[in-house]
């Protein structure tokens, strides 16, 4: 419990290769949540198997719980994961 009151949040791949994960909410503004994207992108590229090859990220989308996703551009946001 201590550790997701800090904000550390676990993630798994599905059968389909997909990993959910909630980057915040209503409340958060856009550098908040944009702060929490790259920070979970940096976490997915560092446990990264070192088998695997190619591009690890390929595409993301935001949603709402309920709600239809809302593809994302991840060309700056994978630059400012690297930096």
């Amino acid at each position: 419990m201590g550790d997701a009151r800090k904000g550390r949040v676990e993630f798994r791949l599905d059968r389909t290769s997909i990993i959910h994960v909630p980057l915040g909410k209503v409340s958060f503004d856009g550098d908040r949540l944009m702060g929490n994207l790259v920070a979970v992108i940096e976490a997915v590229v560092k446990a990264k198997p070192s088998g695997a090859k190619g591009q690890y990220v390929k595409t993301a989308s935001l949603t709402t719980t309920m709600g239809p996703g809302i593809e994302l551009d991840l060309k700056p946001t994978l630059s400012l994961s690297s930096s």
